[in-house]
């Protein structure tokens, strides 16, 4: 698998979708932006491991 994303890219777009007061769980990542989960999960172990180093 290949990422086409920075993983700075993955962590901005995190970052939009809270501020923007989009849902993340990965249900709904996954039907509305599939391609950044893809690129998360290239980055990251897991979904929620993404959303907390956007946090950070």
């Amino acid at each position: 698998m290949e990422s086409n994303m920075s993983i700075l890219d993955v962590l901005e777009e995190i970052r939009k979708l809270r501020q923007g007061g989009d849902a993340l769980n990965k249900k709904k990542i996954k039907q509305t932006h599939p391609q950044l989960l893809k690129n998360a999960l290239y980055y990251f172990p897991s979904w929620e491991h993404a959303i907390q180093s956007s946090e950070a």
